[in-house]
């Protein structure tokens, strides 16, 4: 399982859409309570749930993790985790994932400028105001120095997407082909 973390606009969707196109690595569906947005289909995009069925299953034991943002609860099922998929998570789902000790799940960091970072933001149609907020946020929370458990670091600022997502690629599948089984 291929792990993506990064701050917003870092380039993570993106690499996840791509290592579909290219590949065939399916994304991992996670269950948010969020309201569906325009052209978004449950269970491709999310499992769309409500707040008390989100705590049931939280209850449950189901998630392998979950995490609030922004009001909304967000979260990655056991059934999930499988060779050839990818997930983004932020550092505290990364955690929860190398808890597991799992040897087939890694993990790469997607470094971005701020400065990149707030142009993407901004080029996608994000409000000036909120990029900003965002970006003050994410400067904590995504702090590479203080995120434990990262296998690669990948430079997602002055390569293109394609060449990002090859080499997330190739450096999960020689890591495969490495373990012994």
């Amino acid at each position: 399982m291929i792990i993506l973390v990064g701050a917003s606009a870092s380039g993570k969707t993106e690499v996840a859409k791509k290592l579909g196109k290219l590949f065939g690595v399916k994304k991992a569906v996670t269950h948010t309570t969020r309201a569906m947005r325009p052209g978004e289909i449950n269970g491709i995009d999310y499992h769309f749930v409500s707040y008390e069925q989100f705590i049931e299953l939280k209850n449950k034991d189901f998630f392998v993790e979950t995490t609030k943002y922004n009001d909304n609860y967000y979260g990655t099922s056991k059934v999930e985790i499988a060779n050839d998929k990818v997930l983004i998570v932020d550092p505290s789902g990364l955690k929860a994932f190398k808890k597991l000790n799992d040897p087939c799940i890694f993990s790469f960091f997607m470094h971005a400028s701020r400065d990149v970072r707030y142009a993407r933001m901004l080029e996608r149609g994000d409000k000036e105001k909120a990029a900003k907020e965002r970006i003050a946020l994410d400067d904590a929370k995504f702090d590479p120095d203080i995120i434990k458990g990262i296998d690669f670091n990948i430079n997602s600022e002055t390569q293109s997407i394609r060449t990002v997502t090859i080499e997330v690629y190739e450096t999960y599948a020689k890591k495969m082909l490495e373990l012994d089984f």
